[in-house]
């Protein structure tokens, strides 16, 4: 934990200002534009003098066209360049206005006090207003505009339609889904009382061959060739019946 304690206030020794006015890094805008930033600084810098300037300088830099705060909170302009401080919020206010490519740089954005001020670096960039996004929006050509109706009127009308055929679509499905269902029901249903009318003529001529043999005797054969009686032979498919 101390390196990092450490660390951090040599950073702060290092490069003024650290906490104690802090602001935007980078700010951009196209030529000709208004950009504003705001930057915000600790309550022991309410009543010190506040700053705006370019940095200047290859190995020491430096402010040039610096331009001050007024007096009471009051809104200073110089050239392009506003500034207003605002003690109650602690806060100062920078506008930059009708941006050129020359204004593009790096900005100090300052507070004066005995010793060393408190600053932080604010980068603007500039770009070129043939790179400006086009607002309006570019002429149809004849044949779109000739295609243009059309395809209105289409997606018009085939929106609602589609809102119409849909639950049409779904009622259908389910209908035919319940019709197979009912279709797969008398089948099945088919299909058992078919198996039951099988079994009940096999068990009925079963039990009428087991009545005729109980009639007959225990050793008669009424449809074997020794058979001379005048009532009828009964004979029904069982083992031994021709």
């Amino acid at each position: 934990m101390w390196p990092l304690v450490l660390v951090l206030l040599w950073g702060c020794l290092l490069f003024p200002g650290c906490g104690a006015l802090v602001g935007p890094k980078e700010i951009s805008g196209f030529e000709g534009d208004t950009v504003s930033l705001q930057c915000t600084y600790r309550e022991e810098l309410r009543k010190h003098k506040k700053y705006w300037c370019k940095e200047s300088g290859f190995f020491i830099s430096r402010c040039s066209s610096t331009v001050y705060t007024g007096d009471d909170g009051q809104e200073r302009t110089e050239g392009r360049v506003s500034l207003q401080d605002n003690p109650q919020e602690l806060t100062l206010k920078v506008t930059l206005r009708n941006l050129t490519l020359r204004d593009a740089g790096k900005y100090f954005c300052g507070v004066s006090k005995l010793g060393r001020d408190e600053f932080f670096r604010v980068s603007l960039l500039v770009f070129p207003g043939t790179l400006r996004p086009s607002t309006q929006p570019e002429p149809a050509s004849t044949e779109d505009t000739r295609l243009a109706p059309s395809r209105t009127s289409l997606s018009r009308v085939s929106i609602p339609m589609v809102r119409i055929l849909a639950p049409v679509l779904v009622l259908l499905s389910l209908l035919l889904a319940a019709g197979l269902a009912a279709l797969g029901s008398y089948l099945l249903r088919w299909r058992k009382e078919a198996q039951l009318a099988t079994e009940t003529q096999r068990n009925e001529k079963v039990h009428l061959s087991h009545l005729v043999r109980k009639a007959a005797g225990p050793n008669s054969d009424p449809c074997g060739a020794g058979h001379q009686d005048s009532r009828p032979c009964l004979c029904v498919s069982l083992p031994g019946c021709p």
